[in-house]
């Protein structure tokens, strides 16, 4: 295998152009200072994945890891790139377009042992949310989701939003593994009510694939919230389950929960 593999290339599409969170529209991400609306990070996580499973296959969905940040936009309609190289007994991953870097990431086969569910706390999401705040999003907090079935409708849509091409989802009946980070991203906004928000970072290992007829849940736990030159972030700790007991994937996120404003 040589150190530099085949770049993957897309059209990038901003799945969440209809989101409660404002950072994918045009004219509210235009405030910030971006261009346009943000693809989600999620998705970019989920167009590094395409690499991990084209060189591992189903392997990689069930005892490989994927950690990714990411540093600048990418927008709807542009031409991005997923290059990979071989390092570190794994690959690491650069996301680029308008020719800039974008995200970078590593992805491996091999995880930590599987954590204790009973270290995680099962919480339901709540019925009313309160404005995100230090004290909603509070260290030590813990976050549930109302949980989600995976139908082969919802598999495929997926598929479809991120611009997947590999048949292995369809051929074998799974789930895509950026649909992961997605869970986390639903545990911030399934309990608080959040303004213009911006993920910027996961580390997942994978335990298990995704499997169509799963019910899926998190148990994510707040591990800290804090200010860094004006932005406000919050990074969370915890699991994703299938139908109660199946560990599916531990994950890691990390998010800017209030960005600063930009100036005028």
């Amino acid at each position: 295998m040589p150190d530099a593999l085949a770049p993957y290339q897309l059209f990038a599409y901003n799945s969440a152009r209809q989101s409660e969170n404002k950072m994918h529209d045009d004219a509210v991400a235009r405030q910030f200072g971006f261009g346009g609306g943000l693809v989600p990070g999620v998705d970019v996580y989920a167009y590094m994945a395409h690499v991990a499973v084209a060189r591992w296959g189903r392997r990689f969905l069930e005892q490989g890891a994927l950690a990714a940040r990411f540093v600048q936009p990418v927008y709807d309609g542009e031409l991005t790139t997923v290059r990979a190289r071989e390092a570190n007994g794994g690959l690491d991953l650069e996301v680029t377009c308008r020719d800039i870097p974008c995200a970078s990431g590593h992805a491996r086969l091999g995880t930590a042992p599987a954590p204790s569910l009973e270290a995680f706390a099962a919480v339901a999401a709540v019925d009313a949310r309160a404005p995100a705040n230090a004290a909603t999003l509070a260290q030590e907090r813990w976050l549930g989701i109302r949980p989600l079935s995976v139908t082969a409708a919802f598999a495929a849509q997926y598929v479809q939003d991120v611009r997947e091409t590999d048949s292995i989802y369809a051929a074998e009946g799974l789930c895509h593994p950026g649909l992961l980070p997605r869970l986390f991203n639903w545990a911030l906004t399934h309990n608080v009510v959040l303004g213009p928000w911006i993920h910027v970072g996961s580390q997942v290992a994978h335990f298990a694939a995704v499997r169509i007829g799963d019910e899926l849940s998190v148990r994510a736990k707040i591990l800290r919230n804090y200010a860094r030159k004006g932005h406000h972030f919050v990074e969370l700790d915890g699991v994703i389950v299938a139908d109660g007991p199946r560990l599916i994937a531990r994950v890691q996120h990390t998010a800017i929960w209030q960005p600063r404003a930009h100036p005028a």
